[in-house]
């Protein structure tokens, strides 16, 4: 009898800690409109369609912080500002850098909290990820993520439709640097150079070795050639958009 007392009063406090954390984090957000592409299926943003040069670096953070630091410098050097998607146990285990990728004037995304197969959760699942991480990123910068970069590129219908409930843009890359295969600083430089265009998202992070020997190239040698490099909210459409087959986001209203 005394154990099943015990219990109730676990279960209770649970829930009572449950509810309290769940009034903390910010629940009223403005939806999206998501474009549906043919056969109802949900794309998210790749590419923007764009007739000025401007393309968008992003920078994920899920494992390590050592080369955070010269990354930061190389873009203070050049005066760019870019998006970095944070994952909520690095923001545990980094909340210094955090708000140094803040402090910088970075825009920061929203990874998710634990970093999971997104598509293998429930529509409560993928809201908890993305809310408990708002909620640690808000708490620590003051920034409220309005990007959502799903983990290991994967998706379906629900991760997009809940995260755009949430009041998000799903942001997935048009040119990966594949620097997280550990490719040396040239390799990255000539992959990505030979794939940027206009409107590209390109996929970076801030713990692979060759990076920042990478973007110390490609940064003047895009800005040589007329490029402008501005965090994703910058080059995505504003108002009335719609999303292709392809991924890429066009302004006014459309789809296929």
């Amino acid at each position: 009898m005394r154990v099943y007392v015990i219990r109730v009063k676990w279960w209770y406090l649970f829930l009572v800690l449950l509810l309290a954390f769940l009034s903390l984090v910010p629940q009223v957000r403005t939806p999206l409109i998501t474009t549906v592409t043919s056969r109802g299926r949900l794309i998210p943003i790749y590419s923007v369609k764009t007739s000025e040069k401007k393309v968008a670096f992003s920078f994920d953070a899920t494992w390590g912080a050592d080369l955070t630091d010269e990354i930061l410098e190389i873009l203070k050097e050049h005066n760019i500002v870019t998006t970095f998607f944070l994952a909520g146990y690095w923001v545990d285990k980094h909340p210094d850098y955090v708000v140094k990728i803040a402090d910088a004037g970075h825009e920061i995304g929203n990874h998710s909290y634990s970093h999971p197969h997104m598509a293998t959760l429930n529509e409560q699942g993928i809201a908890y990820e993305l809310q408990k991480n708002e909620y640690v990123i808000q708490e620590l910068t003051g920034q409220r993520t309005t990007l959502f970069r799903p983990p290991f590129g994967e998706y379906n219908n629900q991760v997009i439709s809940t995260a755009s409930a949430l009041g998000y843009h799903t942001i997935q890359w048009s040119v990966d640097s594949l620097d997280w295969k550990n490719l040396n600083s040239s390799q990255i430089y000539e992959r990505v150079m030979s794939q940027i265009k206009p409107g590209s998202i390109v996929l970076f992070h801030n713990a692979a070795p060759g990076t920042p020997g990478a973007i110390r190239r490609l940064i003047p040698d895009l800005i040589r050639q007329g490029y402008e490099i501005v965090p994703v909210s910058e080059l995505l459409h504003k108002g009335d958009f719609y999303i292709d087959h392809a991924g890429t986001q066009h302004p006014g209203k459309g789809g296929s």
